[in-house]
């Protein structure tokens, strides 16, 4: 069965967006991504912030991309619902870890609250799905 069989196949909440929806949401949040993570990455590179600061973007970058490998690929709702939880998780250590370290690098925060609201709408989706095909 192809992944795009066996996802639609799921049981999802009422509230659950369309698929297509999610490809365009994704490409407005990996360009604020590039952006912000970009900055952060080169001020880890130019010494103006330690890569402690730097090392919560670093993880969220890995979960992100994990994400649909385990999802669609695995297909294994539940560590998907872990994935995406440690997404969550990261982008909000990252807020804390650079709004402490920089006060010049706290627009970061502030360009990737979407990011954090589409990730915890997500996650709980996410959750939904799995319990919901227990």
């Amino acid at each position: 069965m192809n992944t795009y069989n066996w996802y639609s196949q799921l049981i999802k909440p009422t509230w659950a967006p369309p698929s297509w929806l999610f490809g365009p949401v994704w490409a407005v949040l990996y360009v604020l991504i590039a952006m912000t993570y970009g900055t952060v990455f080169y001020k880890a590179i130019a010494g103006k912030i330690s890569w402690m600061v730097a090392l919560p973007f670093v993880l969220n970058l890995i979960f992100n991309l994990a994400f649909t490998p385990i999802q669609f690929g695995l297909k294994n709702n539940l560590l998907a619902t872990l994935d995406i939880l440690l997404v969550v998780g990261t982008l909000i250590w990252a807020f804390v870890s650079v709004w402490h370290a920089s006060p010049d690098l706290r627009w970061v925060v502030y360009a990737n609250i979407p990011y954090l609201l589409w990730g915890t709408f997500a996650t709980g989706l996410q959750i939904s799905i799995t319990l919901l095909n227990a």
